[in-house]
């Protein structure tokens, strides 16, 4: 069986970038096909480096970890530790749902020129057969992941929680946000985003309906006295989501942050409120995101 390496390369590369497509769309990323393509050529020219059997190493399980998170950063750039190692893991359980999808199809349509060499796939099927089994792995994919997330119900989305702030005691539903990974940067305090209208019973209006000029530095809305007791609460919270990058929240320390659910109630005491100067939904269902790591 003949085996031309430029169709190993380009049918990896492909493959890898549907697979690194279907992560993306997973994990919510903003896809910059670049960077995937990129990621994907990376994947392609190690596969084509087993199969020719140029280095003895790449047999070795810690390259191949390096060469996933290499691959990882390149195609989506997380900024902390624990955001890569979720886009590992997706990546990974994307990877083999699609091995599996894709090579099922593949040997189904000309299973006799299938052959396996230093753990990749290789025949003289048509590339098209190849790019139809990815496809029906991507579609695949995205289905099972559309209908888990559908079982979820609203009772394990939601919660209600009561702040703590200046002395006031404020009460509202929030969502359960597992992309919700905002922390306070220099004392690393995990971060409640909170409407700024649900703000007024417990910080100055004067603060609250200026936020982007305070974000920017100018407090000359502001009353002196106001001023000189929140300059120092105030902090800069970066973030990357709510439909904005690289902007910046307005927080402040809570006394508490009290979470319901119908097993429990919790009190958090080291808790960050981000004031966010929009509302989160059209129609008010939540007023708050809560992370995961809260619960």
């Amino acid at each position: 069986m003949t085996i031309y390496i430029d169709i190993v390369l380009l049918e990896n590369l492909i493959m890898n970038f549907i697979i690194l497509l279907a992560t993306g769309l997973i994990l919510k990323e903003k896809i910059k096909s670049i960077r995937l393509l990129l990621a994907s050529l990376v994947g392609a020219i190690y596969s084509v480096v087993s199969y020719l059997s140029i280095l003895e190493i790449y047999q070795s399980m810690i390259l191949k970890i390096i060469l996933s998170i290499v691959i990882i950063y390149i195609a989506f750039n997380p900024q902390t530790m624990k955001k890569m190692w979720k886009d590992l893991i997706i990546f990974y359980l994307t990877s083999f749902a699609f091995g599996g999808a894709a090579f099922a199809l593949i040997y189904i349509v000309k299973p006799q020129d299938i052959l396996m060499k230093n753990g990749l796939f290789l025949g003289t099927y048509p590339l098209k057969t190849a790019f139809l089994g990815a496809i029906v792995a991507f579609v695949i994919i995205m289905v099972a992941f559309t209908v888990v997330k559908s079982k979820i119900s609203k009772k394990d989305m939601f919660c209600e929680i009561e702040i703590g702030l200046n002395e006031t005691t404020i009460k509202a539903t929030a969502m359960l946000d597992t992309g919700n990974m905002l922390k306070e940067p220099i004392t690393n305090t995990p971060v409640i985003v909170v409407e700024h209208t649900l703000l007024y019973e417990c910080i100055p209006k004067e603060i609250l309906n200026h936020l982007d000029e305070l974000i920017g530095g100018d407090f000359d809305n502001v009353p002196e006295e106001i001023k000189k007791e929140y300059v120092t609460k105030l902090k800069l919270i970066p973030f990357s989501s709510l439909g904005k990058q690289n902007g910046m929240l307005l927080g402040m320390k809570a006394d508490f942050v009290k979470i319901k659910n119908e097993e429990n109630e919790e009190v958090k005491n080291n808790i960050m409120v981000g004031i966010y100067n929009k509302s989160l939904t059209k129609k008010g269902e939540y007023r708050a995101l809560l992370g995961m790591e809260l619960l």
